[in-house]
């Protein structure tokens, strides 16, 4: 209500921002007639000059501000060169759109108002400063149909166009290379020619989903040798469907595992070390009659006096005589095999917390009771249970590196974004990413 109030005073924001954009489209508009009546060639060598004059601007402020300048230009060359591969012409308001975004901001428009087309303004427009620019979408199917569809606008302008996808798929778009394997009947998916990953990355312009993106940077960041890098430094991206990805996904991590040090046999071992324990039932204040306290309610299991010596004197790495312990510095990253084997010995019953098909352990849901193949307990213990029912122990898995896709976003120096919901999280995207959202 009283946003309303303020905007009876003040006047409708966004109304001012559409006001704001018209000299843009007018601007457009008047080059049209010049645009249509130059050769292929002739827009081909505008965009050629506008990219040898921005890849020179090294200062960011200074680029930005040249980027808002050229425009007008741009756009009717874009506008030109989709009326002529594409058959289709940007809209008035599409010119709006792409105008916002080329600015790094968040555009919401209904579906069916061409988002697509919408895109390859800001697109274009940032490709000429020669530092790379990615279109992120949500599947690999419209990686490929998108880039495949609007990558003809691209290509017959000059720039490059390349597709990022699962299983390392990349490709080059290329009018004049058609896929052997490609179903002809859609002539968008046809022409990506296969190229090396780092190929992709230097093209002008990357189609990609997030995924894909964030996980050629946790590549890059494990390689040892800068040859083998794919991704230059992260400049624009536009993204959409930007509230799935910016905001519904935005915590999800994206992780890439390897595999642990540790060896299957020091499981098998401690799982032998530890059977035969028996539990303490003494007082506290008693002297200890077992080798073990449990306590259910903490799950948690800790070795008596007793039951340290009794499994210290198994352990051929110990020389108990000589005053060798277990928690010695020397030995203390055997404690991780022997708090594991305790906890699956002891604590760890079969058929109610997991039980075993085949030559797996397989967990039970605690609140359903339910299989849940699949999944593993962490931090060794599944490992441990694997060792105490004699089944094959799998090599455990460990984070070797991760990023959440809120944070993979944050390294860009300009993002922007459509969908038909933007509104609604317009509060999200300024205090997150802390960009605008205009409809």
């Amino acid at each position: 209500m009283f946003s309303r109030i303020f905007n009876a005073f003040k006047g409708d924001p966004n109304k001012k921002v559409i006001d704001d954009l018209r000299p843009t489209v007018e601007a457009v508009a008047a080059l049209e007639p010049k645009m249509k009546a130059a050769t292929d060639d002739e827009l081909r060598e505008m965009v050629a000059d506008q990219k040898a004059r921005l890849s020179a601007i090294e200062d960011l402020e200074e680029l930005e501000q040249a980027l808002q300048d050229t425009i007008p230009e741009v756009f009717a060359i874009v506008r030109e060169g989709s009326r002529r591969t594409t058959t289709l012409r940007h809209y008035d308001v599409q010119i709006m759109g792409g105008t916002l975004l080329s600015g790094g901001e968040i555009i919401e428009m209904r579906t069916g108002e061409g988002k697509t087309l919408v895109g390859t303004l800001p697109l274009f427009l940032n490709a000429l400063t020669g530092r790379g620019v990615h279109l992120v979408t949500v599947n690999e199917y419209l990686v490929r149909r998108d880039g495949g569809w609007m990558g003809q606008i691209f290509s017959f302008l000059g720039l490059s166009v390349a597709a990022v996808g699962p299983q390392q798929f990349s490709a080059i778009y290329d009018p004049e290379y058609v896929n052997p394997g490609a179903e002809m009947e859609d002539d968008r998916l046809v022409h990506w020619r296969p190229c090396t990953r780092r190929e992709a990355y230097l093209a002008d312009i990357t189609y990609g989903t997030s995924s894909e993106f964030g996980f050629d940077y946790l590549r890059d960041n494990m390689v040892t040798d800068p040859e083998r890098l794919v991704q230059r430094p992260h400049y624009f991206a536009v993204i959409d469907e930007v509230d799935n990805v910016l905001i519904d996904e935005a915590r999800t991590p994206l992780i890439i595992s390897g595999p642990a040090n540790q060896s299957s046999e020091d499981y098998v071992r401690f799982a032998q070390y530890v059977r035969g324990l028996k539990k303490n039932t003494a007082d506290e204040d008693d002297e200890p009659n077992g080798h073990y306290d449990l306590d259910e309610k903490s799950k948690s299991i800790t070795l008596t006096d007793m039951g340290t010596e009794a499994v210290e004197r198994k352990i051929p790495e110990l020389d108990p005589e000589e005053g060798d312990s277990i928690y010695d510095p020397r030995f203390y990253h055997l404690t991780y095999y022997l708090d594991n084997a305790l906890k699956a010995v002891y604590m760890f019953k079969r058929d109610k917390d997991y039980t075993v098909q085949g030559n797996e352990v397989v967990i039970i849901d605690d609140f359903t009771g339910r299989l849940m193949p699949g999944r593993r307990y962490s931090d060794g213990l599944h490992e441990a249970i694997e060792a105490k029912e004699g089944v094959a122990v799998k090599r455990e898995s460990v984070t070797v590196a991760t990023i959440t896709i809120q944070n993979y976003f944050r390294l860009y120096e300009k993002i922007a974004g459509m969908t038909g919901t933007a509104m609604t999280d317009a509060e999200e995207f300024q205090q997150i990413y802390n960009v605008e959202v205009t409809p």
